[in-house]
């Protein structure tokens, strides 16, 4: 309907300028209760703005990308979505070349804007404050998705994670950021953009599997170089004999001093892991395996499997941050998505030593349902 094109319209053609007075008086009607009215007199406009919102994420992140590949990774026809991006463009918001469609830079910082705007839309917003709540975090950011489903969500995770990182580095201070390997702080690195001269990046663990794009020596590299600052790297397998590691120590005062500045960081941003997964992956005897799997692991984080109560069950013997090396840490965030991370994640974090925690509303449902089933524990 006609109308509803017309609202639409406003939300995506008004720029929400810091500067103007738009966005904070909005005549005097708080963001929750525009929300309320409108689904109350357009609900449908809400799958609207939800959909063409998912457009343009999509579009940020693969662009320049053409109209069929588009449709295919949104699950729409091309019908539908020629509506939306020929909108869109009209809006300023889509640049068309020979190669695909662009996102321009207004369409970018309104992207940005539409993030929190969508969250409460789909009522994210009360599943951040319940998580919040529930396991005594100082912050969670839901973001729409699974990321089992949908690999931009890992991405979006990731951007927001980079986000949310500028902002603890903003005091332009010394500061030591430790990063593990993995997908998602990998996806955290590559959408880092600033300068912090006063930073040093270091893995906070040593190598794991055969992707050196997703190891935590190349992580803190990547990063670093997005920081514009130094790195260290640790060259130490991630799991080796306790006996190797401490003759390493006393023969390699490089390592040593690494590994000291590794334990000095004041900023953690990590990924989380299945344990069966992760145990496969470390090439871990079956029976061990087997064994995590009958004491009840369910999630890995910085080579600790958990059980659901947040107990540790089994550590790998490694050089560089472990669970009880975290409470000395300033700020320590966890990142990761998808329902089947749901469980993992939420063992992690009933260890109590994470602060913030990035996901998305397939394993954040799944962590509330897990809580929920279990009231006793938590």
């Amino acid at each position: 309907p006609c109308y509803n094109e017309d609202v639409v319209k406003y939300f995506f053609r008004t720029r929400w300028d810091k500067k103007s007075t738009t966005r904070d008086k909005m005549c005097n009607i708080s963001l929750d209760r525009i929300i309320n009215l409108q689904n109350k007199l357009v609900p449908e406009m809400v799958d609207l703005i939800t959909e063409r919102y998912k457009v343009l994420r999509q579009i940020s992140h693969d662009q320049p990308i053409g109209r069929r590949t588009l449709a295919k990774k949104l699950g729409l026809s091309e019908r539908i979505l020629r509506s939306h991006v020929d909108f869109l463009k009209e809006a300023g918001l889509l640049d068309f070349t020979l190669t695909g469609m662009s996102i321009t830079e207004e369409g970018a910082v309104l992207l940005q804007e539409l993030r929190d705007y969508v969250n409460r839309l789909q009522k994210l917003s009360s599943l951040e404050s319940l998580l919040q709540e529930k396991l005594h975090l100082q912050k969670v950011v839901v973001l729409p998705g699974d990321a089992d489903q949908d690999k931009v969500v890992t991405r979006e995770i990731g951007r927001v994670a980079a986000g949310i990182l500028l902002r603890l580095l903003a005091d332009h201070g010394k500061h030591i950021v430790a990063v593990t390997g993995g997908t998602t702080v990998a996806a955290m690195a590559e959408n880092t953009f600033g300068h912090e001269p006063e930073t040093i990046v270091v893995p906070a663990r040593g190598g794991l599997g055969d992707k050196m794009e997703l190891q935590a020596n190349t992580i803190a590299t990547v990063l670093a170089g997005r920081l514009k600052t130094r790195y260290l790297q640790l060259y130490v397998p991630d799991s080796v004999s306790e006996d190797v590691l401490q003759k390493i120590l006393e023969e390699d005062a490089r390592v040593k001093q690494v590994v000291e500045t590794i334990k000095s960081a004041d900023i953690l941003v990590h990924g989380m892991g299945q344990a069966r997964v992760m145990a496969e992956k470390r090439g871990m005897d079956p029976k061990l395996v087997e064994r995590l799997e009958q004491a009840g692991a369910v999630g890995e984080a910085l080579g600790q499997y958990f059980d659901l109560k947040g107990h540790v069950v089994y550590s790998t013997d490694t050089l560089g941050l472990m669970v009880n090396d975290l409470e000395k840490i300033h700020t320590v965030m966890g990142i990761a998505g998808g329902r089947s991370k749901g469980r993992a994640i939420l063992s992690m974090l009933r260890s109590g030593q994470d602060d913030i925690l990035v996901t998305d509303e397939a394993a954040a449902r799944e962590i509330i349902d897990c809580l929920q089933s279990d009231p006793n524990n938590q």
